[in-house]
């Protein structure tokens, strides 16, 4: 049979053959791609994060991502420094965590990103001095109130989103990363956004994205620039989330297929930690950014900028 079907090849034109090695390579490319996608995202284990030290600090971490990293990481055994601005919603937050996890323990830092960044980091520095700071999640971040064209969006919301999302990220890492350097040891987790990276551009929200897109280039930097230090830095590109700043955006906190709840999320969010330089955690997020990557860009450019439209006079706060 073997021999029949050998002959059979030999009279084939050499296009076929051709053709037919190329369609076999291409099916084992994507074939080895699912089960690369399935192992990481299913099967994948996660790694132990007390590894890297016995705290965790996270910003936002009154609400929403932050809030459910929190829990998460107190799940695993770490301690926690919650950063927020608001003092009141942090010892609430704390409080909760202590009545899950009585063996946790919790320190707070009251640090509005909005005004006095400086001065909230040197409080930050102070609450970590001579503390086994192991994971760092930088989530803190905002948006816009409502979608806006470029020219319309106030200077001082704009200014806003460059300050916390870009500054408040950046004296934060920088703070927290002098002790990891001196352990040698420590992951950092940066949260990016798919307007930077998924979609080839994120119209109506543009400052937004960009800020967004200098945290993706600064957590691939950091992430060659410290690996050789037993350093992990990570961003991780989710797409929407059911939280209160994703309102804003899409007008609903529900959770839907692919609009996870900031819980579930948190959980798959865990899991990659410490691995790749970029991921998109939920499994969800990640079809969907394989589906718009088959689209043209001009295509996927003109239903954002649609929607962005339909949006522009919808302000949530």
């Amino acid at each position: 049979m073997l021999s029949t079907f050998a002959d059979h090849l030999k009279t084939q034109p050499s296009w076929i053959l051709l053709l037919s090695c190329l369609g076999f390579l291409s099916i084992l490319k994507h074939s080895i791609s699912l089960l690369k996608w399935v192992f990481i995202t299913f099967l994948r284990p996660p790694k132990n994060l007390k590894k890297y030290g016995s705290w965790a600090v996270i910003t936002g971490s009154t609400d929403g991502i932050g809030k459910a990293f929190a829990f998460q990481l107190a799940q695993k055994g770490l301690n926690l420094i919650l950063v927020s601005r608001n003092s009141e919603k942090l010892k609430a937050v704390s409080s909760e965590i202590q009545t899950i996890f009585p063996s946790t323990q919790v320190k707070i830092v009251a640090l509005d990103f909005l005004v006095g960044v400086t001065a909230g980091v040197r409080l930050l520095e102070e609450a970590i001095e001579g503390v086994d700071v192991g994971v760092l999640i930088n989530n803190v971040g905002i948006t816009y109130p409502a979608a806006r064209f470029f020219h319309e969006v106030d200077e001082e919301a704009w200014m806003n989103v460059v300050r916390v999302n870009l500054e408040g990220t950046t004296r934060v890492t920088r703070a927290v990363l002098r002790g990891m350097l001196k352990r040698k040891r420590g992951a950092i987790v940066n949260i990016g956004s798919g307007a930077s990276v998924v979609v080839p551009s994120h119209p109506l929200y543009a400052i937004y994205a960009a800020t967004k897109a200098y945290v993706d280039q600064l957590s691939r930097c950091l992430y060659v620039e410290y690996k050789h230090w037993g350093i992990d830095v990570q961003c991780q590109v989710p797409l929407y989330v059911a939280t209160k700043m994703v309102s804003k955006m899409v007008s609903t906190e529900r959770s839907t297929l692919f609009i996870p709840m900031a819980e579930d999320y948190a959980r798959a969010a865990i899991r990659r930690i410490g691995y790749e330089a970029r991921c998109t955690p939920y499994w969800a997020h990640s079809l969907q950014w394989f589906f718009v990557h088959l689209l043209p860009e001009a295509a996927v450019d003109a239903w954002r900028l649609s929607i962005g439209i339909r949006r522009r006079g919808k302000i949530v706060t």
